[in-house]
């Protein structure tokens, strides 16, 4: 019995020792590491003024659309929040109306 004790005795200052090492290194982790901050990027208009946002213009629609038919993001559009909106519902009427693919197959 005394060997069991000893076994168990020995393994929990171990297990408290590895707790304090993983303590020290995840404090010297977080102190090294820099905040970034968020940069800003001013958006580049990728619809000119004359531009109009509608069903009928497929020229600009299609620049919107992916290879797959797929409505592409706000982000990857460089759109503001307002135009992406108008976009996506000029995109939907051109399909129900057939001027559009739902989705282009391969």
């Amino acid at each position: 019995m005394n060997t069991s004790k000893r076994s168990f005795g020995n393994g929990e200052k171990r297990f408290i020792r590895n707790k304090y090492k993983r303590s020290f290194r995840n404090k010297s982790r977080r102190s090294s590491r820099k905040k970034s901050k968020r940069t800003f990027h001013k958006r580049l208009p990728r619809i000119g003024s004359g531009d109009r946002i509608d069903y009928k213009n497929m020229s600009l629609i299609s620049r919107f659309i992916s290879e797959r038919g797929k409505i592409l993001s706000r982000r990857v559009n460089r759109l503001a929040a307002k135009q992406q909106r108008l976009m996506t519902t000029a995109i939907k009427r051109a399909r129900i109306l057939s001027l559009v693919p739902f989705v282009n197959s391969y």
